[in-house]
């Protein structure tokens, strides 16, 4: 049997390039050797393609370690890989994994380009990564749908360099503290932080403006951290959901990768009646927001009245060991192996339904 060629792209330019690099690893050593063959493709933090890298290589590697196998992909169909150096073929590729965390990789800036160069990949397409990854579109369309979430506000970069006093009037007028300021787009916590006065909203939108020219402001709660995994195309299924306890005061980058003492329930202790809920807002809300492959969809469940929430869905979920989404899906009897196999059968079913569309007038 003749393995397909698995285009796994990580790294990338974004604040979670580490991030990417240590899924990337993880995905590298659990696809089935019989039935895949793993091409692993590092995005450098200045946007050039390296490869293919040394599976040992792939949680370490560096542009400066692989300068001389600079590659890039041949623009016509086909998933042609080639030499950026004298464009001798590499190989072709059958489907891509672009496990590119943050912006210019989920956020349907990859996923364009994979479109024009005629090769499936796996998770959303352009609508739905944009989408997702720009939290106030989400938010916006998800208030459409009325999906319950907590109440926002957002203002641009620009408003904070000119007049961040009235900005911050702008959004006390809102909101009350504490509150939780965002980058519009990016993930795995880059950004965040907790506002509980006004000195403190102020360092936040600071912050927060370092990484997007547009910052939501969420109304804080007192919550407990729900997560839970979504996979498939026009009909996904769910998991269970998991909770996460985190270590910190809410789930930070520092809680989520560095500190290793915040704590992941699968699956979560919650009446039946709750995750049935949280099961159909999950479904409900990945088919509205155009979501295919898999997700994973984060809710907050209020300590004082059980309100459900969602918090925001991430495309392109973390593949490390400590990363909720496989680890809800192998408590539901799918270990990392099959889910793999899973999400190359979606993306060739995606592939093959939009290569139905006609382009004759």
């Amino acid at each position: 049997m003749t393995k397909k060629k698995i285009g796994l792209l990580f790294g990338g330019r974004s604040g979670e390039h580490e991030v990417s690099l240590t899924s990337a690893s993880t995905i590298a050593n659990n696809f089935a050797a019989e039935q895949f063959e793993v091409v692993p493709l590092l995005i450098s933090r200045d946007g050039r393609w390296y490869g293919p890298i040394a599976l040992q290589d792939i949680a370490t590697a560096t542009a400066e370690q692989y300068g001389e196998q600079e590659v890039i992909l041949a623009p016509q169909p086909g998933g042609r890989l080639l030499s950026a150096a004298d464009g001798r073929e590499i190989c072709c590729l059958d489907v891509m994994f672009p496990i590119v965390h943050g912006t210019y990789g989920e956020d349907g800036i990859l996923q364009g380009l994979l479109e024009l160069v005629g090769v499936p990949y796996i998770g959303a397409g352009v609508a739905g990564s944009a989408i997702c990854m720009d939290k106030v579109l989400m938010r916006k369309i998800l208030a459409y749908h009325h999906i319950p979430q907590v109440a926002f506000t957002t203002v641009l970069r620009s408003q904070i360099e000119q007049n961040l006093p009235q900005a911050i009037m702008q959004i006390e007028a809102a909101l009350a503290y504490p509150v939780f300021v965002k980058p519009a787009n990016g993930g795995s916590s880059v950004g965040i932080s907790k506002a509980r006065d006004k000195e403190e909203l102020a360092q936040a939108l600071k912050l927060a403006a370092c990484y997007d020219r547009k910052i939501l402001i969420e109304q804080g709660i007192i919550a407990r951290e729900i997560e839970i995994s979504v996979l498939g195309n026009e009909e996904p299924k769910v998991s269970m959901p998991g909770e996460i306890c985190s270590s910190n005061e809410f789930y930070d980058y520092k809680a989520k990768y560095i500190d290793n003492k915040s704590v992941s329930v699968i699956p979560a202790q919650l009446p039946e009646e709750t995750i049935k809920n949280i099961q159909q807002l999950a479904v409900e809300a990945y088919k509205v927001l155009d979501c295919e492959g898999f997700a994973r969809v984060d809710f907050f469940v209020s300590k004082t009245d059980g309100q459900i929430y969602l918090n925001e869905i991430n495309t392109l979920p973390g593949f490390t060991d400590i990363s909720m989404y496989p680890k809800m899906w192998e408590a539901a009897g799918v270990p990392m192996q099959a889910l793999l196999c899973q999400l190359v059968e979606l993306a060739e079913q995606r592939f093959l339904e939009r290569s139905k569309n006609s382009v004759e007038r």
